[in-house]
């Protein structure tokens, strides 16, 4: 039996992706990037912050990481604990030790839970984005638009009640989204975001309620996919890093001005035995005069004003 014609018509079938949300683009052909004092290569480091549930909601999905055994599961629950006692100061410290002001996608649990922890991060001229509720805080398609509204404006609420700033960046739960996120994350007041892993260069991004950058946050470098899923050391997560600051500058060359998101997780990379390898990396890159870290809200001023 043969298809009916009309099953093959689609009317967003084109050039690009189907929808309309930005312009398909070739790094080839876009101009090029200028960072300030003249360096090729930022890096973007991004801490997760996350506060997990002792039970885990499985709608829509339970979020990466989350508990694994029966109830209560401790074992997991402190180890993830240990990253908001232990390991985030651990990376804060780290990254003191050469200057470098980064970002901390935060559960707004976080905020309510552990408020000395949150002040400690922004007095260390660091950035705090959104990164939802709490690690049960998870969207996809399907979910009710007014409750994934309440879950966006909830976080960035609690965020700026705690804090007195309204975060300008929204990390979602595994980069998930469902077709309203970007435009209840406009109607929210975010600026940009970091879950669409298709660019190495912030790009604007159109939605119903108006536009919002999406600086992209790298998957497969994260210390969660190379330590924990792929089970690699990491002595070789911080060569994977090094081959790909690298690589980049021989592109900024020809291309102008790069990024390198350095996505970490502090029960992941803030161990005893993992910290001393990270604070070689970074300083590593600290010592290049062509590399400089930055903030995510750092970087989306610096591209928009070139825009």
């Amino acid at each position: 039996m043969s298809l009916d014609p009309s099953y093959l018509e689609y009317p967003k079938r084109r050039r690009g992706m189907d929808h309309e949300y930005y312009d398909y683009s070739i790094m080839h052909q876009r101009p090029p990037v200028t960072w300030s004092d003249e360096k090729k290569l930022l890096i973007w480091p991004v801490i997760s912050l996350e506060y997990f549930p002792m039970v885990p909601q499985d709608q829509p999905f339970r979020a990466p990481g989350h508990m694994q055994t029966a109830y209560p599961d401790y074992r997991h629950y402190t180890a993830r604990e240990y990253g908001t006692r232990i390991g985030i100061y651990r990376l804060l410290g780290a990254f003191e030790k050469v200057g470098a002001k980064i970002s901390v996608a935060a559960n707004s649990v976080i905020a309510e839970r552990y408020p000395e922890l949150i002040e400690d991060i922004l007095a260390g001229g660091h950035e705090i984005v959104a990164h939802s509720t709490d690690m049960n805080g998870t969207i996809a398609s399907g979910m009710d638009e007014a409750d994934e509204r309440a879950l966006i404006n909830g976080s960035l609420d609690t965020f700026e009640k705690v804090t007195g700033r309204r975060p300008r960046g929204w990390l979602s739960i595994a980069r998930s989204q469902s077709f309203n996120t970007a435009k209840l994350l406009v109607e929210a007041g975010a600026e940009y975001m970091c879950d669409w892993a298709n660019d190495e260069l912030p790009y604007a991004f159109q939605t119903d309620a108006g536009s919002i950058v999406n600086i992209p946050l790298n998957h497969e470098l994260s210390d969660r996919q190379i330590i924990n899923v792929q089970q690699q050391s990491v002595d070789s997560y911080a060569q994977q890093m090094i081959d790909a600051a690298d690589w980049l500058l021989g592109e900024a060359k020809a291309h102008g001005g790069r990024m390198l998101p350095m996505h970490i997780t502090p029960y992941i990379m803030g161990l005893p035995y993992r910290i001393a390898a990270f604070e070689k990396l970074i300083a590593d890159f600290a010592g290049r005069s062509d590399i400089a870290f930055a903030r995510g809200d750092e970087i989306l001023d610096e591209w928009k004003a070139q825009q």
